[in-house]
């Protein structure tokens, strides 16, 4: 995961082709979506609902990897992968690496956002 990009730019550059002006609001939607995906994961882990905790991680690794976040896509993935296997011992520090990761999406995708608007 180490050489994973934070961001795949040529699939965000297809993204912003096909989206046209679109693009931003499919950003904002990525990044509101995403905000409430990683808060049921946290309701999924108080509740120790490993079913639940392992089917949004496995949406919100759908909707990384569509977006162009290859790294979340893959955190979320070992997030899913904990919640099927009924590790919920393993899913706050999923959760923490998830939230880290996607601050740094965010911070990216917002600049790319700025540079976007120039």
């Amino acid at each position: 995961m180490v050489d994973t990009p934070h961001l795949d730019e040529e699939a965000l550059a297809e993204l912003q082709d096909v989206m046209e002006d679109e693009f931003g609001i499919l950003i904002q939607t990525y990044l509101n979506d995403s905000r409430e995906r990683i808060d049921n994961l946290k309701a999924a882990i108080r509740e120790a609902d490993a079913d639940a905790f392992a089917r949004t991680a496995h949406s919100f690794k759908g909707s990384c990897i569509n977006i162009g976040a290859p790294r979340l896509g893959e955190l979320c993935r070992d997030a899913e992968k904990a919640g099927l296997e009924n590790r919920l011992n393993d899913a706050a520090p999923a959760l923490e690496a998830i939230e880290t990761e996607f601050q740094r999406v965010t911070r990216a995708l917002e600049s790319l956002m700025a540079g976007d608007a120039r």
